[in-house]
């Protein structure tokens, strides 16, 4: 019975995949289910039962708020126009109650379990499995004596890791955005296949990545009481620097020393970088620029420091001078590189163009990636990391 069950779904499938014409399941469903799906078009059509449900509506975060219609049978179903191509969060509001789509995977993202769909982008395949060699995503649990507790990080081995014994490699600590977590690179990423399509192509080093949960708090250090204060205000802006600095001794002090002694790194500054999305590429500014003993390599995505207007920064004096001799900092740093989508929020567009120029005129040596057409979303920072990546571990390759 289970066995003629499974056809059963399987043919099922295949049904309403035929009868859709181009429309197709989204590659984001969990297995079986035909909604939500896509057409070439980048159009989507959901379908939820509610049938005592008075009102559902399909809720992107950065897109579309659109009413289902109900049909037949008590289910609810929309189409919507034609969508950018790439990664979108999104949730289901049933009678005013904010829910997750059954038939879709749950990624972690504003702070929370969210469903999801893949909209796919013609042509584009650096970021999807293709018939090359794939390396291995490994969890690791590592004892912090920072915050006291045992913190949890994802690490991408290159193709090849466990054969090539005597082969050491460098090593990309690669961050999330605020809302996110260190699953983010690799579930919504898809920051494995990418160096696994680079790496194969020949268009980049072999190397380890790591990704760290961003998030920290000194042990004994009290959560801070931010109810009632505004975004901005001085008593998060505060919490958020003890949080920075939390994470920023973690990663040097603990986190950098673990992965070189229980993997096959090339363990000095040269061989080693830190890049970053969002609130990860503010981290990453902090991080490297207080650490430049241990980085040369440097990168912030749609995030680094001083972007926003109401921020100063001073290119002479900021990071106590690390650049105020242009020659002597090209020579320190192998990569300093910023990038940024084109339909990006006015104010992080503005800030990181602003930052760019700053460099310029101050002839700081520095890569400026723009991804057209794309904001702030996961498009955007897979065309980063696949900018980003050949050019590490490369020196003079910028």
């Amino acid at each position: 019975m289970k066995k003629v069950g499974m056809v059963m779904l399987l043919f099922a499938s295949l049904c309403c995949a035929q009868e859709s014409g181009s429309f197709q399941p989204a590659s984001t469903n969990v297995w079986g289910a035909d909604y939500p799906r896509v057409d070439n078009a980048g159009r989507a059509e959901f379908r939820v039962k509610a049938p005592d449900a008075t009102k559902v509506k399909l809720n992107f975060w950065s897109g579309p708020k659109l009413d289902m219609v109900k049909q037949p049978g008590g289910f609810w179903t929309v189409t919507t126009p034609p969508l950018v191509p790439g990664f979108h969060y999104y949730t289901l509001v049933i009678d005013g109650a904010e829910v997750a789509d059954p038939k879709s995977h749950s990624f972690f993202g504003g702070g929370k379990d969210a469903s999801a769909i893949e909209i796919p982008e013609a042509g584009s395949t650096y970021y999807s499995a293709q018939d090359v060699p794939h390396g291995q995503v490994r969890e690791i649990w590592y004892n912090s004596t920072v915050t006291g507790t045992w913190r949890h990080a994802l690490v991408y081995l290159p193709p090849n890791y466990d054969t090539q014994t005597k082969a050491r490699y460098p090593v990309l600590y690669l961050q999330h955005g605020a809302g996110e977590d260190e699953t983010g690179w690799i579930r919504q990423g898809h920051a494995n296949f990418i160096l696994d399509n680079l790496i194969a192509a020949g268009h980049s080093k072999p190397m380890i990545l790591v990704m760290a949960y961003g998030y920290a708090r000194r042990a004994g250090q009290p959560l801070p009481d931010l109810t009632g204060k505004p975004f901005g205000s001085p008593e998060m802006r505060q919490a958020m620097q003890e949080m920075v600095a939390a994470f920023e001794d973690d990663l040097t002090q603990v986190l950098v020393p673990y992965i070189d002694s229980n993997f096959r790194t090339t363990a000095d500054r040269d061989h080693r970088a830190m890049a970053g999305l969002s609130m990860g590429g503010t981290q990453t500014f902090q991080v490297t620029f207080d650490h430049l003993d241990m980085f040369s390599y440097i990168g912030g995505f749609s995030g680094a420091v001083g972007v926003l207007g109401n921020q100063k920064f001073d290119v002479k004096t900021a990071f106590n001078g690390a650049m105020a001799d242009p020659a002597a900092f090209a020579k320190r740093v192998h990569l300093l590189w910023l990038g940024v989508g084109t339909a990006e929020p006015l104010m992080m567009l503005a800030g990181i163009t602003k930052l760019h120029d700053e460099l310029s005129a101050a002839d700081i040596q520095h890569v400026f990636y723009q991804s057209p057409g794309t904001a702030h979303e996961w498009q955007t920072w897979r065309r980063d990391l696949n900018d980003f990546a050949p050019r590490l571990f490369q020196q003079g390759a910028q």
